[in-house]
């Protein structure tokens, strides 16, 4: 994502300016609820067992209220790492192309998945999001933008800032290490390893507001590195 969008400027299907309305939430429906609960006990089971899966939280994440979880990505086992992390369901980006084969659509709606179309506007995914968030959900966004090449933490970009202000939520940064080696790009599928999560201490929505989006965007990547080498120094065995 970039700062560089201006929402006024984006034209929507019928040439004429996109609203500045966000897109409605559908609430959780029962058929999600129970899906998510018994997907999350088996994969929760599921990654103990062959990834030695452990996450440390600074301080525990807020029960209710939109809240925009920054972490960092290293597979595709990420969002679910991150979603077994906590009894609090997060949303996570997933390509609208996902969604064409109808049974694995509402599978993955019931899990809260965020449709996001590549071919389209920056803003209509930026305004999917904080609808998201304004709507009190737990949402995931990927600063990094894709995957690791190299298990090694990127470079982020911008443009996470924008929508935490825009929402009015405060972030938590998170740093995943050992889910590159689990599962690389060159590998079809993962192998057993060990994985830590580690999630920061969360940035009040009172001090997201007051930062610019430079600032901003300079402290989290600040946390995000500091929380890399800690979840290295776990998974190595040493004191972070």
């Amino acid at each position: 994502m970039t700062d560089a969008v201006r929402p006024d400027r984006s034209r929507g299907r019928d040439g004429g300016r996109e609203s500045s309305r966000e897109p409605e939430v559908a609430p959780h429906s029962a058929f999600g609820q129970a899906l998510y609960a018994v997907l999350w006990v088996l994969s929760r089971t599921l990654a103990v067992a062959l990834f030695g899966y452990r996450a440390r939280f600074a301080q525990p994440l807020p029960e209710r209220g939109g809240i925009l979880v920054l972490s960092s990505h290293q597979s595709h086992l990420d969002p679910l790492l991150l979603g077994l992390a906590s009894n609090r369901r997060l949303s996570s980006l997933a390509r609208s192309s996902l969604f064409h084969f109808k049974p694995f659509a509402a599978a993955i709606t019931a899990l809260d998945a965020v449709p996001i179309d590549r071919n389209a506007s920056m803003v209509a995914a930026m305004k999917a999001v904080i609808a998201r968030l304004k709507a009190g959900r737990a949402v995931t966004v990927f600063p990094e933008g894709s995957r690791t090449f190299d298990g090694q933490l990127d470079e982020l970009k911008p443009g996470f800032g924008l929508i935490a202000k825009r929402a009015e939520v405060p972030i938590v940064p998170v740093a995943i290490v050992g889910a590159f080696e689990c599962w690389p790009r060159t590998r079809l599928f993962p192998r057993p390893g060990r994985i830590r999560v580690e999630f920061g201490a969360i940035i009040p929505a009172a001090e997201v507001a007051a930062l610019s989006e430079r600032e901003l965007f300079d402290l989290c990547a600040e946390r995000i590195r500091e929380l890399d080498a800690r979840a290295r120094a776990a998974r190595s065995g040493r004191r972070g």
